[in-house]
C-alpha cells in the first residue's frame, strides 16, 4: 500500500513475470507481483507444450504447476489485483487499482499481448462508468444497473460477485467456454461495438441493440500498455525495449509476449530474467 515502497513491482503472473520474480528475490529485492490465481490464461489453456527446456511435452495445466511450485517454494506470492494505472513519479511509479496505490522503485511490465481493439468510447469514458477492475468498483455499483463484458473465465467468478451487490447484471460472453451464472444474471449473445453516453457511460450498443445501464466492466486479459503507462513508447503494437528489456521511461523494463514476437513460453521467460537483472541493476545504482 502507499507508504510502503518495493524495489521492483512486477504487472503479470505468466512465464516472463515469475521469472522475473524468481530472479529479483534471490536478489534479496523487495518485491510485489500482480496477477491471476490461474498465474496466465494462455499457459492453462495450451493443449501442449512441446518446446519447453527440460519439460518435454508437458500440458499447459502441467506447465502452470511447475511453475506454481517454483515460486512456492522461494516464498513469492501473487497479489490478485488488476492494475488500472502506472505513473512515473521521478523517484518511484505510483501503481494504481483504482483509490488504492502503490509505489515501487522500478516496475517490470509482464503483461502478456491484448489481442483485442478497445471498443468505440471504452478509453473515453474509462474511469467515467467504465473500468476494468469488476471486484475493486462494485461496491459504487450497489442497487444499480451493470453490464460486465467478459473475455475470460475470471469475469465469470467477477459477474457473480457483481451480483451479490447490484439490482441487475448483465453479461456479456466475448468466449465460447461453457458458462455457470446464476440464473438471475441475464446473458446477451450479441457483440458489441460501441460504449454511449455524454459526460459519463450510460450503455453500450450492440450489432442488434442497445443496453442502458449505470456501469460497464471490461474485463480482459490485458490492457495496452501505453494505456496502462502514460508516456510509454510502442513499437508495431508492442512495448519498445532494448536487449537490456529497458523502455524509454527510466525504471521501467518489460519482457514477454507484450514486447513482440515469438509468442513463446520459453523466451517469455528468458526476457522476465533479464528484465529482472536490469532492475535490480537500476536499483542497486540509484541506492
Amino acid at each position: 500500500m502507499a507508504g510502503e515502497r518495493y524495489d521492483i513491482a512486477i504487472i503479470g503472473s505468466g512465464p516472463a513475470g515469475l521469472q522475473a520474480a524468481i530472479n529479483a528475490s534471490i536478489r534479496n529485492k523487495k518485491i510485489i507481483i500482480f496477477g491471476i490465481e490461474e498465474l496466465s490464461h494462455k499457459v492453462v489453456k495450451a493443449p501442449k507444450v512441446s518446446n519447453y527446456l527440460g519439460l518435454p511435452l508437458v500440458t499447459g495445466n502441467e506447465l502452470k504447476n511447475a511453475f506454481q511450485e517454483h515460486i512456492d517454494e522461494i516464498g513469492i506470492k501473487i497479489t490478485y489485483e488488476r492494475i488500472t494505472n502506472v505513473y512515473a513519479m521521478g523517484e518511484y511509479f505510483a501503481l494504481m487499482v483504482n483509490e488504492k496505490m502503490y509505489e515501487a522503485t522500478s516496475i517490470i511490465m509482464a503483461t502478456g499481448i491484448e489481442y483485442t481493439k478497445p471498443l468505440k468510447g471504452e478509453l473515453e469514458f474509462l474511469g467515467k462508468g467504465v473500468g476494468y477492475c469488476a471486484t475493486c468498483d462494485a461496491p459504487l455499483y450497489k442497487g444499480k444497473k451493470v453490464a460486465i463484458i467478459g473475455h475470460n473465465m475470471e469475469a465469470v467468478e467477477d459477474a457473480k460477485y457483481v451480483n451479490e451487490l447490484a439490482e441487475k447484471v448483465y453479461f456479456v460472453p466475448m468466449f465460447k467456454d461453457k458458462l455457470t451464472l446464476p440464473e438471475d444474471i441475464e446473458i446477451i449473445k450479441d457483440v458489441p461495438v460501441e460504449i454511449l453516453g455524454d459526460e459519463y457511460a450510460k450503455g453500450i450498443k450492440f450489432n442488434n441493440s442497445e443496453l442502458f445501464v449505470d456501469g460497464i466492466f471490461i474485463m480482459k486479459d490485458s490492457i495496452m500498455p501505453d494505456q496502462l503507462v502514460p508516456g510509454l513508447e510502442l513499437e508495431d503494437g508492442h512495448i519498445k525495449v532494448n536487449r537490456n528489456m529497458e523502455t524509454n521511461l527510466p525504471g521501467c523494463f518489460a519482457a514477454g509476449d507484450c514486447v513482440g514476437k515469438p509468442y513463446q513460453y520459453i523466451k517469455a521467460a528468458g526476457e522476465g530474467c533479464v528484465a529482472s537483472l536490469s532492475a535490480v541493476s537500476y536499483v542497486n545504482n540509484l541506492k
